[in-house]
């Protein structure tokens, strides 16, 4: 056999495995593609509808978890918690129910974005408006920041004795590596159409106005919680201020100021809400579906989520520049 032949057989060869390799990556691209649809199509099925109950009821609105746009937007399994979408489609639900009877918030959450929190206020009150029945809370491990301003949209606030709340104030959080940058000789090279286009970027310094235009957009957001709170609790502005600075308060202190209506646990705020109704109602909360196919699909779960986007989701909630109803409790 010359050199010529061995060549040759080489050559196809080389062509054999990469044709190979390339039919491989094509197949699993379309199963893995496959598989997204499959569960897409499945959760879809399911939908955002839940079947309620076919008697009076009270329906509960579980706010649990940061109040932010909803993980199902951007990845097919959401993760345990809050889901902002489905939170105001169930309060659709509820609204055009002709057995509801009230809403009842239970609420544990540290707060989150100014956005997605005051939408849920606004569409709460909405629902009472438009129907003329009782929202009510029931603070559990945490309602802090926007967790205690969607509360403001509620006729009665009842916490467990052990609940933090409060932290009436907003954040607005970023980080900059300019000087870390510095040490490693990057530069940052930016073009813009004037001198605060880049404010908030990570690779540059805040100058002094970037700093008071950041201050402005807190100072409007805080004015706007400020005045939520005087008017759910039925106070002055001027009776909310100075116990608005942004601390938490344990359940007792809450009742002391009149942030809350009492302190008791879950099932004693059913039956008060029951009695007030002055009909038999049952407590309905709906269940999360997404959870169960979750489990049944969990090989797709990975094509669409990984620990590079769970990173950068929780960057983005925390720093993302955009002021937040939110404290870090630690709870």
């Amino acid at each position: 056999m010359n050199k010529k032949q061995i060549a040759g057989l080489v050559a196809a060869a080389l062509v054999f495995v990469f044709v190979c390799g390339a039919n491989l990556l094509v197949k699993n691209a379309a199963d893995n593609q496959s598989k997204k649809a499959l569960a897409e199509s499945l959760l879809d099925s399911v939908g955002s509808k839940v079947t309620l109950p076919f008697e009076p009821f009270v329906g509960v609105v579980k706010v649990d978890g940061t109040i932010m746009k909803s993980a199902s937007s951007s990845s097919l399994f959401p993760t345990e918690g809050y889901d902002h979408e489905k939170t105001l489609s169930l309060i659709d639900q509820y609204q055009q129910s002709g057995e509801n009877r009230g809403i009842l918030l239970y609420v544990n959450t540290p707060g989150g974005s100014v956005y997605e929190t005051d939408e849920l206020y606004q569409r709460l009150l909405e629902y009472k408006k438009d129907t003329g029945r009782p929202v009510w809370t029931y603070m559990a491990n945490e309602a802090c920041s926007g967790g205690y301003y969607v509360s403001m949209a509620s006729d009665k606030i009842y916490a467990n004795r052990n609940t933090w709340t409060g932290s009436i104030g907003v954040i607005l959080s970023l980080s900059n590596y300019k000087g870390l940058m510095d040490k490693l000789g990057v530069d940052t090279i930016l073009f813009t159409s004037g001198p605060n286009k880049s404010m908030g970027n990570p690779g540059v310094d805040v100058t002094q106005e970037q700093k008071k235009i950041f201050q402005s957009l807190v100072d409007e957001s805080y004015e706007q919680f400020v005045g939520i709170v005087a008017q759910g609790r039925n106070m002055s502005v001027e009776t909310v201020k100075p116990i608005a600075d942004g601390r938490i308060y344990t359940a007792q202190q809450a009742l002391d100021l009149k942030l809350i209506d009492g302190i008791q646990n879950y099932e004693d705020t059913q039956s008060q809400m029951e009695k007030e109704l002055g009909e038999n109602v049952a407590f309905f909360t709906p269940k999360n579906s997404e959870l169960a196919l979750s489990s049944l699909f969990s090989m797709a779960k990975s094509y669409t989520s990984t620990d590079v986007d769970k990173v950068k989701e929780f960057l983005q909630s925390q720093e993302s520049g955009v002021p937040m109803y939110y404290a870090a409790t630690g709870k």
